[in-house]
């Protein structure tokens, strides 16, 4: 519904903002009401509209290094394997962009392997950095500011989720992408977070 939304808009259409379950449609009540809004999303769901949006294979760096990712060695224990096997799981995961969350480009990825799910911490934590990669039950995702946060932090990306000075496209991803994970040293990531 929101790629459709994207190139077959009924007057008054403001935004679509999809989520898991749902898509939020935002519509001007000064040019159209409720019923018009209502009857045109059901024609697009009538005449079947294709997935019109394009889907990017997006690749994100990821250090696991201890000190970056904080409870790598509590996932690892938790799950019953080695920090080193909740890496590759994690590494192996086929991950996609179901929404976007709270903060400006808090992409929520669908994916994690189950070997690795855990539900969410019993209390959050405040101060996580930015660029943090977190896990939590079957989602993944990179925080784009330091903010508090429940989820578990295995590592950390150097690469850039978020862009506010691009007017166009200032998120990495769009809704529908794919998320490929790549493993890097510390040199990389001290390289890559310099640039």
């Amino acid at each position: 519904m929101d790629a459709a939304l994207k190139v077959t808009q009924f007057d008054g259409f403001v935004e679509a903002v999809p989520a898991y379950a749902s898509v939020l449609v935002c519509f001007d009540p000064l040019v159209t009401d409720h019923q018009r809004v209502e009857t045109a999303l059901s024609n697009l769901i009538a005449n079947n509209v294709p997935n019109v949006g394009s889907v990017s294979l997006r690749e994100v760096e990821v250090c696991y290094d201890a000190d970056l990712g904080s409870d790598l060695a509590s996932v690892a224990e938790a799950t019953g394997i080695s920090a080193e096997e909740v890496v590759n799981a994690h590494l192996a995961g086929d991950y996609s962009v179901f929404m976007y969350g709270f903060a400006p480009g808090y992409a929520y990825l669908a994916g994690v392997p189950q070997p690795i799910q855990l539900p969410r911490k019993q209390a959050a934590v405040r101060g996580v950095a930015a660029g943090s990669v977190l896990i939590a039950g079957p989602q993944c995702l990179v925080s784009t500011l330091n903010m508090p946060t429940g989820w578990w932090i295995i590592g950390r990306s150097p690469t850039k989720i978020l862009d506010p000075s691009s007017e166009n496209h200032p998120f990495l991803f769009d809704v529908g992408d794919r998320v490929r994970f790549r493993r890097i040293s510390r040199a990389e990531f001290e390289a890559s977070s310099r640039s």
